[in-house]
């Protein structure tokens, strides 16, 4: 069911249509208040979320409580924002969309929870996502179905399928996700809105329940570039509490907005524009790239050539570490516990078997396997060989050019249950995706069109990757492409 409307409006225009930017300019003004803007999102929930699924749970009465303490001086006072739900709140949900956490609550907030609340923001609502962040189309969460709001037989992509969802249903302002192979990016592009990576390291990991260590990352999924970039100023910064947080300047990502881009170089990688593709895809795709050729920048076709073992090479990788960073989910100290087993090897048995969903444990096993005895040389560290060389792709090419163009994903959004039987499939649809996160770059994914399937017309992708820490000019071409 496509509906007339592709962002579903309410039966009034609600604040929940508005963007960050727009919302600011209002508080100032003093036209609203930060309690006009939660009870329309709230409403647009209540109206909206039993036909999406979006979210998992929301706290009305507690978003309330700051927005009316909310600080309108600070530059999101007063605006709430959808939390994935892998990421600490103090005292909500942290369920990962699992059985294990069903009844978990968290003790204390993440490290960008807390930059978020330090720049005024409202953390409103968790969002429905695949398991432990493990799929790419949010039909893997334990705890209910999300489905594309402009196609409600559609998937939203995922893991951050909730989060997407949320932002293009209009049923939050904007939503914060994670991205391990493309979590953010892909479902930003299937449900036709903006997601944004930053560079590894930039948003501080702590409190965000691990997947894969060294390929998670935080970003927001917003409905303009300006609003990515507002969000991205309040959630980046070093944090001590995780090892891996870079200790580096945090620029003003709004002065990439409004820029022209001249003379930049964008790159055409020979290996992501290939037969496979969806037409339609294909098409939006190629009338991007002559859009951004007619506001100045300057096409040089490029080569990836270590793409083709992009997916490969992360599929030893993330689930290796995903089987260690869940190892602690035994039942023991928190998370789902097993009744009346018959001894201690029984409990950690059950308790794992009755808590995780298959596509958890399918690549638990996978992870254990390639990190056993006699498998570790032949496989895991031959993928971490093929990762270096994938970083190496993007050192030679960002020396050609200043960013790199593709299609976010290679189809629009598919129906659900069309892939469930074949993991395979599914696990392909990451190929655009996945490289970037493999050699730790920023990458943004911004509505370029649409292509038909099934006889409606469903929202494209186009993905804008840069330089190490250089989020600034991704923005800057994500910006001149939107407002083009």
């Amino acid at each position: 069911m496509l509906t007339d409307d592709p962002l579903i409006p309410l039966s009034r225009m609600s604040l929940a249509t508005s963007t960050i930017a727009a919302l600011r300019q209002r508080l100032t003004a003093k036209e609203i208040s930060p309690r006009d803007i939660v009870q329309d999102v709230a409403a647009a929930i209540e109206a909206q979320n039993p036909s999406i699924g979006a979210y998992l749970s929301w706290d009305l009465e507690k978003a309330l409580a700051e927005a009316d303490k909310a600080d309108l001086s600070h530059p999101l006072g007063g605006i709430p924002i959808g939390i994935k739900d892998n990421m600490n709140v103090l005292g909500e949900p942290c369920t990962c969309a699992s059985k294990m956490l069903a009844n978990y609550r968290a003790p204390y907030d993440a490290g960008a929870i807390q930059k978020l609340r330090a720049g005024g923001g409202i953390p409103f609502g968790r969002m429905n996502m695949d398991e432990f962040a493990m799929g790419s189309s949010t039909e893997n969460s334990a705890l209910g179905t999300t489905r594309n709001p402009r196609d409600l037989e559609r998937i939203p992509g995922g893991s951050s399928g909730g989060s997407a969802a949320a932002v293009a249903g209009n049923l939050a302002i904007a939503t914060l996700g994670s991205d391990t192979g493309g979590s953010i990016r892909q479902p930003a592009a299937l449900c036709g809105c903006v997601g944004i990576k930053p560079t590894y390291g930039r948003i501080s990991r702590f409190g965000l329940v691990a997947f894969a260590s060294s390929l998670d990352q935080i970003g927001p999924i917003t409905k303009t570039v300006e609003d990515a970039a507002l969000l991205l100023n309040h959630l980046c910064g070093k944090d001590n509490r995780d090892s891996t947080s870079l200790d580096v300047e945090v620029p003003d990502f709004t002065a990439a907005i409004g820029r022209d881009i001249k003379g930049l170089r964008i790159g055409l990688p020979k290996e992501y524009f290939i037969s496979g593709i969806h037409a339609g895809v294909s098409a939006s795709v190629n009338a991007a790239v002559k859009k951004l050729e007619s506001l100045g920048a300057i096409p040089v076709e490029i080569s990836l050539p270590h793409t083709d073992v992009g997916v490969s090479t992360y599929y030893i990788i993330a689930p290796a570490e995903a089987s260690t960073n869940l190892a602690r989910f035994d039942g023991v100290r928190y998370g789902h516990r097993a009744a009346d087993p018959k001894n201690l090897l029984e409990h950690y048995m059950l308790s794992r078997e009755q808590g995780f969903g298959p596509e958890v444990k399918r690549r638990i096993l996978l992870g254990t396997y390639v990190l056993s005895s006699g498998y570790y040389d032949a496989y895991y560290i031959k993928a971490q060989r093929a990762r270096t060389l994938i970083r190496q792709d993007f050192e030679k090419a960002f020396e050609q050019v200043d960013v790199i163009i593709s299609p976010t994903s290679p189809t629009p959004a598919h129906k659900l249950g069309e892939l469930k039987d074949n993991p395979l499939a599914a696990y392909l649809e990451d190929i655009f995706t996945i490289p970037v996160n493999l050699a730790g770059l920023p990458a943004i994914s911004v509505p370029c069109g649409t292509a038909e399937e099934g006889g409606q017309q469903l929202p494209v992708g186009l993905q804008i990757i840069g330089k190490p820490l250089d989020e600034l000019t991704v923005l800057r071409v994500a910006d001149a492409f939107e407002k083009a």
